[in-house]
């Protein structure tokens, strides 16, 4: 029989893997903007679409090793997790949910601060990944190992 921790990390994983596909979404959509082949609404739309279930699914990982008792994990994800919180309480006033205001976008330095966003929460998000691959992979063999 499979321990609770295995299963545990394997949703881990397909949850990081979920981020990291979402990351790379948005690495691309802001590429696409700098190089002028989407434009500053449709860029805000697509990002801001992504955001509450970017921040929900991430959410869900601490709150899921808190329960279990996987310190380490937690803590591994709680700097992110305040970062997120943070971001969206000091969002621009917008209509609807989302962080991204379409008349700011074009700024060089908030241009900047996206993609370096995007490339810092996809190197955690890999880190992540490998972390919880790691701790499934030593679940998995300490299961079989002890039946």
């Amino acid at each position: 029989m499979l321990s609770y921790d295995f299963w545990l990390y394997l949703a881990a994983i397909i949850v990081s893997v979920i981020l990291l596909f979402m990351m790379v979404w948005h690495l691309i959509v802001v590429d696409e903007l700098k190089n002028d082949y989407r434009n500053p609404m449709d860029f805000a739309k697509t990002l801001n679409n992504l955001i509450l279930p970017e921040y929900i699914l991430h959410l869900s990982l601490p709150v899921v090793f808190l329960l279990s008792g996987c310190w380490f994990s937690f803590v591994l994800n709680l700097p992110l997790v305040v970062y997120h919180v943070l971001r969206y309480i000091r969002r621009p006033a917008m209509s609807g949910p989302g962080i991204y205001d379409p008349t700011v976008v074009m700024n060089k330095d908030e241009m900047s601060k996206y993609t370096k966003e995007g490339f810092i929460k996809c190197g955690f998000y890999v880190v992540s990944f490998l972390f919880y691959l790691y701790n499934m992979l030593v679940a998995l063999i300490t299961s079989l190992i002890g039946s």
